[in-house]
């Protein structure tokens, strides 16, 4: 019989945010994060702050996605839990674990990000570099890279990252938001 691990919930509410004496936020990120319990992973949700994305993926749901703005002051403890979230989710698919995709259902993970920094960029990599482990396995990973029609350079951030990490990009134009 396999063991299950409940991880308690931890719910971080982003309007506390503990700034110290020089206006830096604590080592600590005020994010919600939510464990889903279902019979063969783990959802994971993080709730979106000023400088902090939302991520949310299910493999239930066939959602993964990461959308916003990502400069966090601490981005590994941002983007480890993802990265692990990711491993293990590659590890099911490569175990027969989970057999949902296939080419009528590709897993889809979609980029809508703002703005990143380069230390996000780094960690979005490694994401990339993680789901590029799947594609032997005969599972579809479709990337898709959502942009402001304005915004060349995240454009062009989307294109280097497809060559950087060996894999094909989807580009979805958007209208600018509106303000």
């Amino acid at each position: 019989m396999p063991v299950f691990w409940k991880i308690p919930d931890i719910n971080l509410n982003p309007k506390k945010i503990n700034y110290c004496k020089s206006g830096i936020i604590t080592f600590l990120l005020y994010i919600e994060v939510l464990y889903v319990n279902m019979s063969k992973m783990d959802n994971l949700f993080i709730s979106p702050t000023q400088i902090t994305p939302e991520i949310r993926l299910s493999v239930e749901e066939n959602i993964f996605r990461v959308s916003g703005t990502s400069r966090p002051e601490d981005v590994r403890a941002l983007y480890y839990p993802v990265i692990e979230w990711i491993k293990k989710l590659s590890e099911n698919i490569l175990n027969n674990t989970i057999t949902v995709y296939n080419s009528e259902n590709p897993l889809r993970f979609q980029v809508d990000l703002l703005y990143f920094n380069s230390s996000s960029a780094k960690f979005l990599f490694d994401i990339f570099t993680e789901l590029n482990q799947i594609s032997p396995s005969g599972v579809p990973v479709k990337v898709e890279w959502y942009y402001e029609k304005d915004d060349p350079d995240m454009l062009e951030a989307g294109n280097d990252m497809s060559t950087l990490a060996e894999m094909e990009f989807t580009y979805i134009p958007k209208e600018t938001d509106q303000i």
